[in-house]
């Protein structure tokens, strides 16, 4: 892959980020989400309570279906926020065990994919390690 691949994967990415941010500020200027008229305002306090829970990248993997699957993702996080909160779920719940049970109820969150080597004491990105093997 050239350096000019590297270019359209940041365009890419900062296209979709646009595009997330403006789907943020259009939800805001319509008044949030359907919940706001029925007890909108507990979705956020569990929430929180979900979000407080979370180990390694679980707050990654709990952004990322937000941002994919916005009332899918509100109604589970809100039914497993209320669970931590009345002390059924005791556990921290890592990206791992968040994303297999949103895959397991259906919703297809997609998550970048990394894969990183060590090299010279420091990590590199596989592709950049195959680049540098491919010219020798």
């Amino acid at each position: 892959m050239s350096a000019g691949g590297d270019g359209e994967l940041e365009r890419l990415m900062a296209r979709r980020l646009a595009e997330m941010r403006q789907n943020l500020s259009q939800r805001g200027q319509d008044g949030g989400s359907p919940e706001a008229g029925r007890g909108g305002a507990e979705r956020p306090k569990f929430r929180d309570v979900l979000a407080k829970s979370l180990g390694h990248r679980g707050l990654e993997v709990l952004q990322n279906a937000e941002a994919q699957f916005p009332g899918e993702a509100a109604a589970i996080a809100d039914k497993l926020g209320r669970l931590i909160a009345a002390g059924e779920v005791k556990e921290t719940i890592d990206g791992g065990k968040l994303l297999f049970l949103f895959r397991t109820v259906g919703l297809a969150v997609r998550m970048p994919t990394r894969i990183s080597v060590e090299q010279d004491g420091r990590m590199v990105s596989l592709s950049d390690k195959l680049k540098g093997a491919g010219g020798g």
